[in-house]
């Protein structure tokens, strides 16, 4: 069996299919791609068990049908290596060995039946359908990802929470201390439905979305989900359980208004946070008038730092604490010019919101405050 194809165009596929393949596998299969030829056209197929990833590839000819498995590792260095050039394959499956030729030489690699590697289970007939645009759903997930939680006692916390109601698609993530809600207003069901995505596939799909246009169909049941992103297939196990009750948590009055530019508040947190307490990382934040004071100290190492910044503020005056690098964290995942940060007493959440909100979306991040001693 031969077949010819683009280096480049299998270097990019393998290239994306083995951010799923794990270091270290159960099943010594799961460390091998699987190529599947027909019709002129390669299927290539990527798993760890729980997360399966598929594409294909337009070959330049082939002769026939073929299915192997073959070791991730030396084909990926190998192909990443090439200029753009055609490539043939000739696969002998009694020998179980593939020759790879190209313009200056060639090598060979052990294959493998493909028989043993593992299905993805395959989602319900009776699942729910999300199509949303690629661009939108990249961004969401960009934006939510890095709230997630790493909770043993409490799993459903570390995925991203997709809740289809009939005003909108709401896409949560929340560790506890601090809270991503966006609300998709084009997406909306009459029959609300809900799954949380975990990080793992969520962090494989931000880099494989946002490169073109189109719509990415989401189809789901309570326990898979299927994602076909144009030019592949991802296949997941969800994580299952209630999702707390988010709307709960996120203040609907805070009057204490103040706005600030999002690069240099972030810039001023980065330059404090380095002298704050290692482990608490609080950065007090004291706002009056038109002055926004940044302050933070660790006694143990005599460490202080304070500075001041021009800001916008309609309220009461007030110094409320915040952890640091979770601040950091939220305004990195804003791409706006500033933001609003809705304040209600030092004991209360805050709110950050862009200043302008992202068309037909509705973007909020929520911060728990920490105690400070006056």
């Amino acid at each position: 069996m031969r077949f010819t194809l683009s280096s480049s165009a299998l270097s990019g596929k393998l290239t994306a299919l083995s951010r799923v393949i794990n270091s270290k596998n159960a099943l010594p299969i799961l460390g091998d791609f699987v190529f599947e030829i027909k019709d002129n056209v390669l299927n290539l197929t990527a798993s760890d068990s729980e997360n399966m990833m598929k594409t294909q590839l337009e070959l330049t000819e082939s002769d026939g049908y073929c299915r192997f498995a073959i070791g991730n590792h030396d084909l990926l260095e190998a192909v990443k290596g090439f200029s753009e050039q055609p490539i043939t394959f000739d696969v002998d499956q009694e020998k179980n060995i593939v020759k790879i030729s190209y313009q200056n030489g060639l090598f060979s690699l052990p294959i493998e039946s493909a028989d043993e590697f593992p299905m993805a289970q395959p989602v319900s007939d009776f699942a729910t359908t999300i199509t949303i645009p690629n661009l939108i759903l990249a961004e969401n997930i960009n934006r939510s990802v890095f709230a997630t939680a790493q909770d043993e006692l409490r799993p459903v916390m570390n995925g991203i929470y997709f809740d289809l109601t009939p005003e909108c698609l709401a896409v949560v993530a929340s560790d506890g201390h601090k809270l991503v809600r966006n609300k998709v207003f084009t997406i909306k069901s009459e029959q609300p439905a809900a799954f949380i995505l975990p990080k793992k596939p969520a962090n494989l799909l931000r880099n494989l979305l946002g490169k073109d246009g189109g719509d990415v169909v989401i189809r789901f049941d309570e326990r898979n989900a299927e994602v076909n992103y144009g030019d592949g297939i991802l296949q997941c196990r969800l994580i299952e359980g209630r999702y707390p009750n988010y709307n709960s948590v996120i203040p609907q009055n805070n009057p204490n208004e103040l706005r600030a530019d999002r690069l240099g508040l972030l810039a001023a947190l980065r330059r404090v946070q380095p002298f704050a307490n290692d482990s608490s990382n609080l950065i007090r934040f004291h706002v009056e008038g038109s002055t926004l004071q940044l302050d933070a100290e660790d006694y143990d190492f005599s460490k202080t730092a304070t500075e001041r910044m021009t800001c916008e503020y309609n309220g009461q005056p007030m110094s409320i604490g915040f952890k640091g690098s979770s601040f950091i964290e939220v305004l990195s995942n804003f791409d706006c010019q500033e933001v609003t940060i809705l304040l209600a007493d030092p004991s209360r959440a805050g709110l950050v919101l862009p200043s302008e909100q992202p068309e037909n979306q509705d973007v909020l991040m929520l911060l728990m405050p920490m105690l400070i001693n006056d």
